[in-house]
């Protein structure tokens, strides 16, 4: 086992050890491909999903939130493609009837699972959509799909904001929620499941200007990137070759990640041309065009989308996050995280748990801590090295520690996560930080 697959194993652990995220349904044997986020990781993923909202959406003019339904008429993924096209190819061992990836497989000729080889037969495409029946009747009119993808539920909702806000042009739609895909073979930890939650964006501009709006996100990105506390030199761009981009796409940059199992997509950028609002029209009807203010100018609006994958987000966050160093002797593991998506600010202890006038004094710091921070938590679990340890883990930046001295002159001792110092100073300080 290399670095690397240790620190993904490491990562693993120490997420279902301390809360963070669980195998679904894990006291049934679990279901592959599904994973629940406990106490911590439901915290950590929503300070992400909450970031993103307020760089994308509430700093921003030109922006407008949607949330769209899960199920969808089966004619928006029949306009967009979906149904004939949203396909990976499936081949399956004849030996224990495991079903791969073809084009994930290492050894193409070898099966992973059983070892023998040889026992593949032709790849067939399979369609991972979720197909499922709405209402009582189960025929081909009740067909719908739990959506792969969040981005059509913007895209049919464009002429209802259209009609309703009237935009100044450029503007996007962004939306945050649930997507499904049937995975045929789920991987390394969250980084690809079945049940996952996506953050998109369909910025809609004049065709002449979509290079100024393509570079425009592009920066974005980068500053998004660092805004989750990940390093410059493990963000990468790929420039997609034609032959690699999606059907609707005229420019795509993939931007990669050096994650513990190796250099993967993060998150997309990709222009998507006027394909779908022209497939809506062409479907529907119904006229999808944009007319200048003030003008007579019309035409259908082509789209930038940036595409962010919550899980991926967090799985990189975490990856650059987890830290490993020496402290008296001991190994040490801690989690460097940002403060801002910390799941835990501060947590509060009394230097032992058994004085009382050291636990009340440090109750009442708690109590006004977490009326102004939220997330601060109460820790007399242990002895203080214990404590430390706990709260390291977790990547709580400070920890506060109410001890004898308290009592005395009111000051308190502050503990820095990465470095280690204690610092002496004053509830007063702490709630004007």
């Amino acid at each position: 086992m290399n670095d690397q697959q240790r620190k993904m194993e490491n990562i693993v652990s120490l997420a279902k050890r301390r809360g963070f995220i669980y195998p679904g349904s894990d006291v049934y044997g679990g279901l592959s491909g599904t994973w629940d986020y406990g106490p911590l990781g439901v915290v950590l993923k929503r300070n992400i999903m909450q970031l993103w909202w307020k760089m994308f959406v509430e700093d921003r003019e030109d922006m407008h939130g949607v949330d769209a339904a899960i199920l969808m008429n089966q004619k928006v993924w029949q306009a967009s493609g979906h149904v004939d096209t949203f396909t990976d190819p499936l081949v399956e061992c004849g030996n224990c009837h495991g079903r791969f990836r073809a084009d994930k497989l290492a050894d193409a000729n070898k099966c992973p699972t059983c070892g023998k080889e040889g026992t593949f037969g032709e790849a067939r495409q399979f369609n991972m959509m979720f197909k499922t029946n709405v209402g009582p009747v189960d025929d081909e009119s009740s067909v719908s799909y739990l959506r792969p993808e969040t981005a059509q539920g913007i895209f049919t909702n464009y002429k209802n904001v259209v009609d309703t806000f009237y935009p100044d042009m450029p503007f996007g739609l962004a939306q945050q929620g649930k997507a499904f895909r049937n995975e045929i073979s789920p991987r390394d930890f969250i980084f690809r499941s079945r049940e996952f939650e996506q953050m998109e964006i369909e910025y809609f501009v004049d065709p002449a200007a979509w290079e100024a709006s393509f570079e425009h996100w592009r920066q974005q990105v980068w500053k998004w990137t660092q805004a989750l506390g990940l390093s410059d030199e493990h963000v990468h761009e790929l420039e997609v070759p034609e032959s690699d981009r999606a059907h609707y796409s005229k420019r795509t940059i993939d931007f990669e990640y050096d994650f513990p199992i190796g250099r993967e997509e993060l998150l997309g950028l990709a222009y998507r041309t006027d394909f779908d609002l022209m497939n809506i029209q062409n479907s529907s009807g119904k006229n999808m065009e944009y007319t200048v203010k003030g003008t007579n100018t019309k035409f259908v609006p082509h789209v930038i989308e940036p595409s962010f994958g919550v899980e991926r987000s967090l799985m990189a966050v975490l990856s650059e996050a987890y830290t490993e160093d020496e402290v008296n002797g001991e190994t040490r593991t801690f989690l460097r995280l940002p403060h801002h998506l910390a799941p835990v600010r501060y947590a509060v202890s009394p230097l032992v748990r058994n004085k009382p006038e050291l636990a009340e004094k440090a109750r009442d710091i708690y109590t006004q801590l977490k009326q102004k921070y939220g997330a601060v938590a109460w820790d007399d679990n242990g002895n203080i090295g214990k404590r430390y340890r706990r709260q390291d883990e977790i990547g709580t930046p400070f920890c506060v520690v109410v001890d004898f001295q308290t009592l005395e002159d009111g000051t308190i001792t502050v503990r820095d996560r990465d470095t280690t110092e204690q610092r002496r100073t004053t509830l007063d300080e702490l709630l004007a930080a």
